[in-house]
């Protein structure tokens, strides 16, 4: 009783501090340590480790919702967990799907006007959760406080290529010749193309369960991010965590290259 009477305060004295100063327009989350957490507690199936997580992800939504952060992106499953068992992959697709249709049907979405946008290969997913995050985007469009990007089937590399590729395309529609289209190639007209085009560039990327690295998330909009590494697998991710990620976020002097 007391040590929860004592993680409250804490929670406040902390909330109070971060709203005290400049908070992140656009946040990363790197969702990881899932599985980990499954076998380090026991739980019957790694399924229900995803499950777990799901509901996580829930809570910190709430808490970016409530600190005022216009953009969020998740990185719920990359090009390369494609490849991992057949089994496994479905699991995850089966928890994206559930909650997708949750999330809509429950309130989640109207409780935090929070609109939802695939982005990745969608077309390498299965028509049972493609369906799913498209209904979702649909039903959500209207929703005007937070844009929530969900990556799904989603490579860093694949989606520079895709900007390229889709910039390419309407040069050569236009009729260009090959030196305009050189000579016009800027990161700005890159910019244009990528899934979060609308967006600005990540200011932080929070990854979870202790792992230093990005693995291929965001590679172009995360040039000038901050970074906060948390040692606490996903599902069991606290708001005094996420907090703190903030809070360091904001104690850290941005040079953006200069």
């Amino acid at each position: 009783m007391l040590k929860r009477l004592l993680y409250r305060l804490y929670e406040r004295r902390l909330l109070a501090e971060v709203f005290r100063r400049p908070l992140p327009r656009h946040v990363g989350l790197i969702q990881d340590g899932h599985r980990r957490y499954a076998r380090e507690t026991g739980l019957v199936s790694l399924v229900e480790g995803y499950r777990l997580g799901a509901d996580k992800t829930e809570e910190v939504l709430a808490w970016c919702a409530e600190v005022g952060i216009p953009t969020v992106t998740l990185w719920w499953l990359s090009t390369e967990n494609l490849a991992r068992q057949p089994g496994e992959v479905a699991d995850v697709l089966k928890v994206i799907e559930e909650r997708m249709a949750d999330w809509v049907q429950g309130g989640l979405v109207e409780r935090l006007g929070m609109r939802v946008r695939p982005i990745g290969l969608l077309d390498l997913l299965p028509a049972g959760a493609l369906n799913a995050l498209r209904a979702a985007e649909a039903a959500t469009r209207h929703q005007p406080r937070m844009l929530l990007n969900v990556a799904v089937g989603y490579g860093g590399r694949e989606e520079i290529v895709d900007a390229v590729k889709g910039h390419l395309r309407e040069c050569f529609d236009r009729g260009e010749r090959p030196d305009e289209i050189l000579r016009a190639l800027t990161p700005d007209v890159v910019d244009k193309y990528l899934y979060t085009y609308d967006c600005p560039d990540l200011d932080l990327i929070i990854r979870t369960s202790g792992e230093v690295r990005l693995s291929g998330f965001m590679l172009w909009q995360s040039a000038y991010s901050e970074f906060y590494f948390s040692d606490v697998h996903w599902p069991a991710f606290r708001k005094i965590d996420f907090l703190r990620a903030i809070r360091s976020y904001q104690h850290r002097q941005r040079r953006f290259g200069r």
